[in-house]
């Protein structure tokens, strides 16, 4: 609890020296004022988290947190619990679609087992993964408590440490998600803290059709009311309905945040993590560009609470990170508007000589 105590008491908002320089400078580029809209108003987020107008955004780690969930035994997925591993295999592999667009991105790719209910033992021994682990998978949240409040803790505190782990080598984080039925925790943790129904926040996950999204509401509702999670005590939300991989993307926020480093969010359930990690310490959202609106409907609804505008509108809906990799080019893209474009002065001494 100590790590993540301080982490929260010690998060600072962003450097308003920087984002001013960095809106000066902006406003004196050889173009009408203001022509790259939101791009330079991502210039001036970036300026203001890192404190500088040349900040360095070249280094980029897209962080898969990876767990399974009990409540998939509910008949809320269309796939297998098994195929968690599968997949941070494929991760590994380098063939999933994170892989495809990290690559394109020239980001690194890490995966953290944070609670993967299947053996990733060697993985883990090779270095192919950062080991996690808090237990194998939650505990079916239809039926009682998601996981302890200790476990909660845990949790939160592994992806803290995460986040210093890959300082040294991470200009930028973005959030990414491997878990067969997160969307399930992820749109009751959206629920919880945004006061929504459960049928506000609950979209069909893996392809759902009427009748198994009819089911899959069903089932949170019950769930809810069965455990009364506290809106006002976040760790009493995760620990009654949520994932350690949601969690663990929660502490990477956090740890991302004291680091003063962009934090790039992905889909609903690292938008579920970033809510998790708003409602801890609010200040963190200012390190935070939401990278994309995604098709399930509890992501816009979390993203409007935080006041966050996404980049990106592409339907996406795999999550992995995936949205998180596309929009590190517009992160490049601002900061090489902010840094190599000249202003009318500078244009002018150039063509004096």
């Amino acid at each position: 609890m100590q790590l993540l105590n301080q982490t929260i008491t010690s998060i600072e908002g962003q450097s308003e020296t920087s984002r001013q320089q960095a809106k000066d400078r902006l406003d004196q580029l050889i173009m009408p004022h203001w022509a790259l809209g939101r791009l330079m108003d991502l210039a001036v987020d970036i300026a203001g988290i890192s404190g500088s107008i040349r900040p360095n955004v070249k280094r980029k780690t897209i962080v898969v947190m990876a767990g399974d969930h009990g409540i998939v035994d509910a008949g809320i997925s269309l796939y297998p619990q098994e195929l968690t591993v599968e997949m941070v295999r494929g991760f590994v592999n380098g063939v999933a679609g994170i892989n495809v667009l990290a690559r394109q991105a020239g980001a690194d790719v890490k995966v953290v087992d944070m609670g993967v209910a299947g053996d990733l033992s060697d993985l883990a021994i090779n270095g192919d993964i950062i080991d996690r682990k808090i237990a194998a998978g939650t505990n079916n949240f239809a039926t009682g408590e998601a996981m302890s409040r200790a476990q909660a803790i845990r949790a939160l505190e592994a992806g803290i440490s995460v986040a210093h782990d890959l300082a040294g080598t991470t200009d930028v984080f973005g959030t990414g998600d491997m878990g067969i039925g997160n969307t399930s925790p992820s749109s009751a943790i959206i629920a919880t803290f945004c006061q929504l129904p459960v049928a506000d926040t609950v979209g069909r996950g893996t392809g759902l059709d009427d009748a198994q999204l009819a089911n899959k509401i069903k089932v949170l509702e019950k769930a809810l009311e069965l455990n009364n999670p506290d809106p006002t005590d976040p760790i009493d939300v995760l620990s009654k309905v949520g994932g350690y991989e949601i969690a663990g993307i929660a502490g990477l926020i956090l740890g991302a945040a004291i680091l003063k480093k962009p934090v790039i969010v992905d889909g609903i359930i690292s938008t579920a993590g970033a809510l998790l990690a708003a409602r801890l310490a609010p200040k963190c959202t200012e390190y935070m560009i939401a990278a994309h609106r995604s098709v399930e409907k509890g992501q816009i609804a979390a993203l409007a609470d935080m006041g966050k505008e996404p980049l990106l509108d592409l339907q996406f809906r795999l999550g992995e990170g995936t949205g998180a990799a596309v929009a590190m080019n517009l992160v490049e893209g601002a900061v090489a508007i902010l840094t190599e474009m000249a202003t009318f002065s500078e244009a002018t001494v150039s063509m004096e000589k």
